[in-house]
């Protein structure tokens, strides 16, 4: 199979592509996974061509996690594009990415994925994906390619402030190696990110050198610590500070205010949303 980049199909007269949202309707069930696919709502991850030139939609459900592990062994369906029913117009808007990111082994570096859990439950606008990567570096770096219009990092990020201060960053472009040292920009001489390590500076570096496809803009939405552990102590430690704890639901609003903006226009201008404490 060989992907066809940037391509669009016609799905019940109704154009789709990469980011549009289907229903899945098998032509013939013919065994169990058929029939519990069947009305499924899904997302289109690609679209590929066999040997044979038949054109085949690759899918994922909604709702799956198991969808941001990049092996994605049992969470990727094919379809032909008769056998899938656009939704909402078929094709997407602006797709939005919240990574939650971080160490739940690190005391208040697992900001990141407490947000994401605060999340879970609650109503998502269509095109916006919200997933808990948390020490994941490289199925992260690999998400970012996947065709988002912008990835909302959520993490720890020691800056100095009270703790529990939100801030949020505009990161720099991870390809340009001139940027300061310790900034997304001068990722490039940092190396790979370990398998089951999470370095955003080195993960959005990576992404920047897999090519192929566009990386969206990133944002940060750090929290300043009032814990912070290096990785190598004796003992880890389970929980946020109360200060940071407290942060979690005012960031959950936040993230919820920003990805509203962020779909009316991906490219707005945040400045105004700098700080929060």
């Amino acid at each position: 199979m060989n992907e066809v980049r940037n391509r669009t199909v016609l799905a019940g007269g109704v154009e789709v592509g990469r980011g549009s949202r289907v229903r899945l309707r098998p032509g013939r069930p013919s065994d169990i996974f058929d029939l519990e696919l069947s009305g499924r709502t899904a997302e289109v991850e690609a679209v590929e061509e066999d040997l044979e030139g038949r054109v085949h939609l690759v899918v994922t459900l909604e709702g799956d996690d198991g969808r941001d592990f990049r092996t994605g062994l049992g969470h990727r369906f094919f379809f032909s594009p008769e056998e899938v029913e656009p939704v909402a117009g078929g094709r997407a808007g602006p797709r939005i990415l919240i990574a939650g990111i971080g160490n739940v082994f690190l005391a208040d570096d697992a900001f990141g994925p407490e947000v994401v859990a605060a999340m879970r439950g609650r109503e998502v606008p269509a095109g916006v994906h919200v997933a808990d990567f948390g020490i994941r570096g490289m199925d992260l770096a690999y998400r970012l390619q996947d065709g988002y219009d912008v990835a909302v990092l959520v993490d720890a990020a020691p800056r100095g402030g009270t703790p529990g201060t939100l801030y949020v960053i505009e990161a720099e472009d991870p390809t340009d190696a001139g940027a300061e040292a310790g900034q997304p920009g001068a990722a490039r001489q940092q190396g790979l990110p370990e398998a089951h390590g999470m370095d955003p500076v080195q993960v959005l570096a990576l992404a920047g050198q897999l090519g192929g496809e566009r990386l969206p803009r990133v944002v940060v939405l750090g929290c300043e610590p009032a814990v912070r552990m290096r990785g190598d102590e004796p003992d880890v430690v389970v929980g946020l500070s109360e200060q940071v704890r407290e942060a979690v639901g005012e960031a959950v609003v936040l993230l919820e205010e920003l990805t509203g903006e962020l779909l009316r226009d991906p490219s707005g201008d945040l400045s105004r949303r700098t700080v929060r404490s």
